[in-house]
């Protein structure tokens, strides 16, 4: 048991207490908070809570604001919009802001196919469709994983999700046909080798494993992967092991998928993460950061894939949603502007003082990530094991401490502020990351 050392706040405080409890009187307790915080306010990186309490966000809603909290131009973008139309089923209809999304999230698109777009609700709704869709084009049921994945939670996007038996216990049976594979997580190699010796063999396991025992290739529609692992501890794969999955799929006629639900929209210092890889995916996942704070996704398809659809074949009553276009407009146009700029140079910043820090405390084993993407994995010192109640410990004493952070994976914590951080606020939150630590040793 982790005992902590004395704190700098008393949380939480009285409002905040009354309200928790409150909610949980009428909330069903699935959600899983992971401290009690209770929001009043916020500006850029800052939040304040009912009592008072001031933190530093280094989540970002689990990084969704990509512009930060109350962003001046997206909130005169939303405002603007209320005041014409909130809501217009574009399931049904016509509305010039869900062209004018469609054609941002296009251009950002590799110019070497035509691509197409629909929005949705969330990341979840987007991977359910990415996944209709791969079927639907290619007359194939069976979808590959990987293990540490997370795409969602509802029934097709919880099938490919294998972060925590906890998502998965009590609803089975899940989608059939689904099947998964080794993320290449080099660090912790799956299969035991060691990279670059091992040209990754994990991804080979794939054709020499799967396709031979449990799924023939011809009836594999597609192989669905994050980019870089968000929920699975913000793992980022080894050169070279993206492409080796786009070559298996073009040589089975396989659609590869990205999730870039968690990476997308700037956050990695380039709109989309799979451009580190210098790959093009056949159909991608967004959400999260798009709307800056808005519930919107989107799926962004090769046009060949989409336009065999019939009209009706899919909806969604929310897809267009006025006042989530006008968020994603105002959104893509500061990611483009600034911000994917700024997650450029940030991210560097905030990963040398990780790297620091990691020099002095040998309980951080490993510092990883791109742009404001970043994991830091704790472990035992002696062994190497994940430092699972060490990272939980320290996710408190953060909070306690003003410092909002999130674990992922066994034993890591993510940093993925909002992409308006400033090297003010990342050195602040190092200093605070660091007082963290130090009290939970």
């Amino acid at each position: 048991m982790i005992e902590t050392k004395q704190t700098m706040m008393n949380l939480p405080g009285p409002k905040a207490k009354a309200i928790v409890e409150r909610d949980q009187r009428v909330l069903a307790p699935c959600a899983g908070r992971v401290y009690p915080l209770v929001i009043d306010h916020a500006q850029g990186c800052e939040v304040w809570d009912v009592d008072g309490n001031r933190f530093l966000d280094l989540a970002a809603g689990i990084a969704v604001l990509a512009a930060g909290h109350s962003h001046p131009r997206l909130v005169a973008a939303m405002q603007a919009q209320v005041t014409r139309f909130t809501h217009f089923a574009g399931t049904d209809f016509y509305s010039e802001s869900m062209v004018q999304v469609a054609e941002a999230l296009v251009a950002s698109m590799p110019a070497t196919h035509e691509w197409q777009i629909f929005l949705t609700n969330s990341g979840t709704e987007a991977v359910e469709l990415c996944l209709k869709l791969a079927r639907h084009a290619t007359g194939r049921q069976n979808i590959i994983g990987f293990f540490g994945a997370f795409h969602g939670r509802s029934y097709g996007s919880l099938s490919v999700t294998a972060s925590k038996p906890l998502q998965r216990e009590g609803y089975f049976p899940l989608l059939p046909g689904t099947t998964h594979s080794f993320y290449p997580t080099c660090h912790r190699c799956p299969i035991n080798l060691s990279y670059p010796d091992c040209q990754i063999a994990c991804i080979d396991l794939i054709e020499r494993v799967l396709f031979q025992t449990t799924t023939p290739a011809r009836d594999v529609a597609a192989i669905i992967v994050e980019p870089i692992q968000g929920e699975g501890g913000y793992i980022v794969p080894p050169p070279g092991a993206m492409q080796r999955l786009r070559d298996i799929c073009d040589r089975h006629g396989i659609l590869l998928i990205l999730d870039e639900v968690q990476s997308g929209i700037g956050r990695t210092g380039k709109m989309w993460a799979f451009e580190h890889e210098q790959i093009v995916p056949d159909i991608v996942a967004s959400a999260k950061g798009l709307g800056g704070g808005m519930p919107i996704g989107a799926v962004l398809a090769r046009a060949e894939l989409t336009r065999p659809w019939r009209p009706g074949a899919h909806g969604s009553t929310y897809s267009g949603n006025g006042m989530a276009c006008a968020a994603a407009l105002a959104t893509l146009d500061l990611v483009q502007e600034s911000l994917m700029a700024n997650a450029a140079q940030m991210g560097p910043r905030l990963m040398d003082g990780l790297h620091a820090l990691q020099h002095r405390y040998p309980q951080i084993g490993f510092v990883r990530g791109r742009g404001l993407m970043i994991g830091v994995e704790l472990i035992e010192p002696e062994t190497g094991a994940p430092a699972r109640a060490l990272a939980n410990a320290v996710m408190q004493a953060a909070f306690q401490r003003g410092l909002l952070i999130l674990t992922c994976g066994v034993s890591s914590i993510r940093f993925c502020p909002p992409l308006i951080i400033t090297a003010a606020e990342i050195d602040e939150a190092l200093h605070l990351f660091e007082q963290s630590l130090q009290a939970c040793l």
